[in-house]
């Protein structure tokens, strides 16, 4: 492919980032997806500084996703009545900026984050996915 090609190639808006997104949560295991159900997976260009905050990050790159809500772990499957639905949070402009520093598709990278954040609403810890992520 020659390099004009590129020239007016461009990062996926949030709209797409979006599609994206939910495409790779379709494809996901139905099984795992069952355990999903309720959750709203949200797109944004950044992290707010509440957000970073509240997982001692200092910068806005440093943040991929976030999950925000009550994992099953602590409701058992139920929610309650007043509760906010769970939360998945991808960050656009992070999750690009490390797909640029990276041999991973973008596609990978997102489905990637969105299973660690499905990890939390399940209740695992970063380290319970380490874990899990090594043995893999």
């Amino acid at each position: 492919m020659n390099a004009s090609h590129w020239s007016s190639a461009t990062a996926p808006d949030l709209a797409t980032f979006r599609d994206i997104a939910h495409e790779a949560f379709e494809a996901l295991p139905r099984e795992f997806r069952a355990q999903c159900d309720g959750i709203v997976i949200a797109i944004d260009e950044f992290p707010t500084d509440i957000m970073l905050e509240s997982v001692g990050a200092e910068d806005e790159f440093d943040l991929l996703g976030l999950f925000e809500g009550v994992g099953l772990a602590q409701t058992g499957g139920e929610t309650f009545t007043g509760q906010q639905p769970n939360r998945i949070w991808l960050f656009r402009r992070p999750i690009l900026d490390y797909w640029a520093g990276y041999d991973e598709s973008l596609g990978a990278i997102i489905t990637h984050v969105l299973i660690h954040e499905i990890g939390h609403h399940f209740g695992l810890s970063d380290e319970d996915m380490e874990a899990i992520e090594a043995e893999a």
